[in-house]
């Protein structure tokens, strides 16, 4: 049996966000449901997109579709922590970026979960996957590990 890789610091990411927890993110165990952390890494990975100018949700031709995705659990959070998001993209191809978030529970500093969605690009109508810009890629690259 391998060893289980030990949770990333804080310096292992990029960029930021922070983002508080709410109260009916809570389960019945007293903790944060493990469905809120893809919706944290989903709310990251998005936000930083439209705030960088790469995804136009209402007017934009082309849309990231989710084809994998997946979490590693290290530490338990909950209501009412407030989680910072740490992002970066881990890899970037012709037409699909890796991006992989940790989220920390307060200050602590290491990450409490770590996951990764990987997006492909496609055309909105179409839905066939299209090359990723040269300006799109080389904002991407600045979040590069």
């Amino acid at each position: 049996m391998s060893e289980r890789q030990a949770a990333s610091a804080r310096d292992a990411y990029r960029v930021f966000r922070t983002i508080p927890t709410r109260w009916l993110d809570n389960d019945i165990y007293g903790h944060m449901n493990n469905a809120v952390h893809y919706m944290l890494f989903d709310t990251s990975v998005n936000c930083w997109l439209i705030e960088n100018g790469l995804l136009d949700i209402h007017g934009g031709e082309r849309i990231g579709l989710v084809v994998e995705t997946g979490c590693r659990y290290f530490a338990e959070m909950g209501y009412p922590d407030m989680i910072t998001s740490g992002l970066k993209v881990a890899r970037l191809g012709t037409s699909s970026v890796r991006y992989e978030i940790g989220l920390f529970r307060n200050d602590e500093p290491a990450a409490a979960a770590e996951g990764f969605f990987i997006h492909v690009y496609v055309d909105k109508k179409t839905r066939r996957p299209v090359p990723l810009e040269a300006s799109f890629r080389r904002v991407l690259e600045g979040i590069s590990a």
